[in-house]
């Protein structure tokens, strides 16, 4: 549990980063920066909380979050040209963060008791929708309402962790397994343009 825990404070780390570079592109101010990167980083998380009624909400009862996120904030600003020329590895931990969010999201809704369905769906929700309102807030169409391979992979893999539940796996082989799926389609997606069918 403390590998991750702790790769779910990198996760939140990079989520924020990630806010802040959006925000930088946008021309924010530093206090509008660092509010993106809040809700991108937590803002996922918050909503699943909200809506399945686990208060209070996850980044409360751990200030270690917020704690990732204000450090978020400086290392982006001085370091963003550097930061930059890693979108490669920031991609990386990004399809991480969106895979380990959407299990870890997905088992917390399965513990209160609902229905597995609902918990794909949290799961989803865990990983996406802090990039939902980044995108929202800097006036862009959100990424998951594009043609990119993002949210579909979420529940593509939280299908596959019910599935591995069935054969009753230790929870670390259904977790590791099914983060390193989403990974697999983030990036053959990317690599490959896959893409679901617009609508014109």
């Amino acid at each position: 549990m403390t590998i991750i825990y702790t790769l779910d404070l990198i996760g939140t780390f990079v989520f924020a980063i990630s806010g802040m570079l959006a925000a930088a592109n946008k021309q924010f101010d530093v206090f509008g920066a660092s509010v993106i990167a809040f809700v991108t980083a937590v803002g996922g998380g918050t909503l699943r909380d909200v809506l399945i009624g686990s208060q209070p909400v996850g980044w409360m009862k751990d200030l270690n979050y917020l704690a990732v996120i204000v450090l978020a904030v400086p290392v982006s600003y001085f370091f963003r040209p550097f930061i930059q020329k890693l979108r490669k590895t920031m991609f990386l931990f990004d399809t991480i963060g969106i895979g380990l969010f959407t299990i870890l999201g997905l088992q917390k809704t399965l513990d209160l008791g609902l229905h597995a369905v609902v918990a794909v769906m949290m799961g989803a929700v865990s990983a996406v929708f802090g990039g939902v309102i980044r995108d929202l807030l800097s006036n862009e169409v959100p990424l998951i309402f594009r043609k990119e391979i993002y949210a579909t992979a979420c529940i593509a893999g939280g299908i596959l962790y019910l599935i591995l539940g069935y054969f009753q796996l230790d929870y670390n082989i259904k977790l590791i397994s099914t983060v390193i799926f989403i990974i697999v389609i983030r990036i053959f997606a990317v690599r490959k343009h896959w893409s679901l069918p617009l609508i014109k």
